[in-house]
């Protein structure tokens, strides 16, 4: 997509701060932590959203988690733990249409939603 901010950033066209990256996924420092680590997973691929998931495109979800455990071992939130949560649509609180997965971690986290 053209004016995808995370298309974009996957095609280095936007700066990042990126902490994993393979063929299928690229996560990367959100510039707004709301934790101490706190990264966004996000397929190559652009998909707007968890609606426009199909049976052609879901494993790309797949490739994210694979990545996940190795994403939090990086970070050093492996073993004390961590949080993956993705937002579907505005009233969920998505801002930007390219399907991706906050990785939050690093202090004891809230459960009031959980």
């Amino acid at each position: 997509m053209d004016n995808c901010l995370f298309c974009k950033i996957i095609k280095g066209e936007v700066p990042s701060n990126k902490v994993y990256e393979d063929d299928f996924v690229y996560a990367f420092r959100d510039i707004q932590p709301m934790a101490p680590v706190h990264v966004l997973m996000v397929p190559k691929v652009h998909i707007s959203s968890v609606n426009d998931l199909t049976e052609d495109n879901a494993d790309s979800v797949a490739r994210i988690f694979a990545a996940a455990p190795n994403i939090a071992h990086q970070l050093g939130v492996d073993k004390s733990g961590y949080r993956i949560v993705s937002n579907c649509g505005e009233d969920a609180g998505q801002t930007v249409f390219h399907l991706h997965f906050h990785l939050f971690g690093g202090q004891k986290l809230k459960t009031e939603m959980c």
